[in-house]
């Protein structure tokens, strides 16, 4: 159903953008005028499938008829007609993947999301064998005979369950129509962008983005290329790969048949890249902050791609014409979906009062809340759990528990990037849903000694997708016109000095070390 409409007021000759964010909890479709103010929206929550402990799936058919019809929802909720359409972006949660038959189209397996762990004894078998260890023993020499920055990732490759690299090898490893189909060159491999793609050009259109590419895990950012060397030791097919084309370029238009007109498709994106996108982050130093989810954080590297170890990696954030901009990113799982995990055991109704239950005690008493964290541990196996539990522990302290671990990990990979990454912090903007608590936002001002935006909108990613495509189809002139369409809500200066957190921060850290290997 429509999750809102805004009176358009525009003739028939006006001319819209459509951003459409394919997320892991909901889809989500706006309309944008060329102030870049929404006029008609629409979303959809994703319904994943669980069939087996640690295994997470879509249903392709049921994402298609989602993706549908949220944009067909926006666009009558803002009272306009499809052949006012000027452009569509999109953009999608990166490494969710499906492979399917060149020749039929029908899929071999449902969409494998990039939360599914059913590659965590491979993941760990690979990490602690012999033969990694050697390849990280080769590239550091090649590294220090070099200086070349190429040879630095992976002299400190690891493999993470978040990656599709490894459930990929073992779709090939499990399921044998793939990987018969492979063997005649008759399977396609694509990401959520790719497979959306091929659909609503019923098969034309058979490409990715570089932003999704190299979030795979099987992209090699300094070559810009499919890594044939990480595939043949995964014994991963080359031939399964998607040609790479730029962000913001012209896919070709959804046939007529869809919408009832063909529209072009402008930009494809990945959901992260989009966001910093959408927020403008252009420059080298731009911090983009995600907290959805999961927790993202994102620092605009410019022409530099930095490889480092402690769970950052390198990104290209787009590619427009000859411009490449690159990203270093870490991430956090499990921001937004423990505090969907509290609602949904009744510790509040609305998430909006998880904020003023928070303030209304003076701490969380020495509870402290672990979620499934992967930044610097990079274990699956990390158990999610609440330490510090008490007789007189009320259901705000088990809230400010869960709200303060978001803030402490954004202290904790905030340090991170700050020693490995060599550039100047500029500004730091932060979206996404929990982005809209002011308890979470204040509480990581203080903790990083920085001042945070948070714009208007917090949905970054449809934003980007919409902005990305709106400059390929001329809508938008420019970067610094889009500058000019940015809307800030809330600007969260340090009121406390980093130090007033420490006790509880440390107890904190000492909760996450009991959590591990569980």
């Amino acid at each position: 159903m429509p999750c809102g409409q805004e009176e358009s007021g525009a003739a028939a000759s006006a001319r819209f953008v459509v951003g459409v964010d394919v997320g892991s909890t909901v889809v989500k479709c706006h309309v944008y005028d060329r102030a870049a103010a929404v006029r008609g929206s629409s979303c959809r929550k994703v319904e994943s499938l669980y069939p087996h402990p640690g295994w997470v799936e879509l249903d392709p058919e049921v994402l298609w008829s989602q993706f549908v019809g949220v944009i067909k929802e926006a666009v009558q909720a803002a009272g306009l007609h499809m052949r006012q359409i000027a452009a569509l972006g999109i953009s999608t949660q990166r490494a969710t993947f499906i492979t399917w038959h060149k020749r039929t189209g029908k899929p071999f397996h449902n969409f494998i999301s990039w939360q599914d762990l059913r590659s965590a004894e491979l993941v760990n078998s690979w990490n602690k064998s012999l033969l990694l260890k050697v390849i990280h023993v080769i590239f550091t020499v090649l590294h220090f005979l070099t200086g070349n920055d190429r040879y630095l990732a992976p002299s400190f490759l690891t493999f993470s369950t978040q990656h599709a690299s490894m459930k990929l090898s073992w779709v090939f490893k499990n399921i044998h129509e793939a990987e018969e189909a492979a063997r005649k060159n008759n399977c396609c491999f694509g990401t959520i962008d790719t497979w959306l793609l091929y659909r609503l050009t019923k098969g034309a259109v058979y490409a990715t983005d570089y932003s999704n590419a190299s979030a795979t895990g099987v992209f090699e950012p300094f070559t810009k290329c499919w890594n044939p060397t990480l595939s043949n030791l995964l014994s991963i097919p080359m031939s399964i790969y998607p040609p790479v084309k730029d962000t913001s370029f012209n896919f070709g238009s959804a046939d007529s048949e869809i919408f009832g007109v063909p529209i072009p498709i402008m930009a494809v994106v990945a959901d992260q890249q989009s966001a910093v996108f959408g927020e403008c982050c252009f420059h080298p130093g731009d911090v983009k902050l995600t907290m959805g989810t999961g927790g993202f954080w994102n620092v605009n590297t410019g022409d530099r791609l930095f490889a480092s170890r402690n769970g950052l990696y390198p990104l290209i954030g787009w590619k427009i014409g000859e411009e490449v901009v690159y990203l270093t990113e870490g991430c956090m799982s499990d921001i937004g979906t423990a505090i969907k995990w509290a609602q949904d055991i009744n510790l509040f109704t609305n998430v909006d009062e998880t904020e003023k239950m928070a303030r209304s005690i003076v701490d969380s008493q020495g509870v402290c809340f672990v979620p499934g964290l992967q930044v610097s541990l990079n274990d699956p196996c990390l158990s999610a759990s609440f330490m510090g539990l008490k007789p007189c522990t009320t259901r705000n302290h088990l809230v400010r528990a869960i709200l303060e671990s978001v803030a402490f990990r954004n202290k904790q990979l905030y340090d991170i990037i700050v020693k490995k990454i060599r550039i100047p912090f500029q500004t730091v903007r932060a979206d996404g849903g929990v982005s809209n608590n002011s308890f979470v936002m204040q509480m990581t001002s203080d903790l990083i000694n920085k001042k945070i935006e948070k714009p208007a909108n917090a949905d970054m990613s449809s934003l980007g997708a919409a902005f990305l495509a709106g400059l390929a189809s001329g809508f938008w002139t420019d970067k610094e016109e889009l500058k000019k369409l940015r809307r800030i809500e809330a600007v969260f200066e340090p009121q406390k000095d980093s130090e007033e957190y420490k006790p509880a921060m440390d107890t904190w850290l000492q909760a996450t070390k009991c959590s591990l290997h569980w």
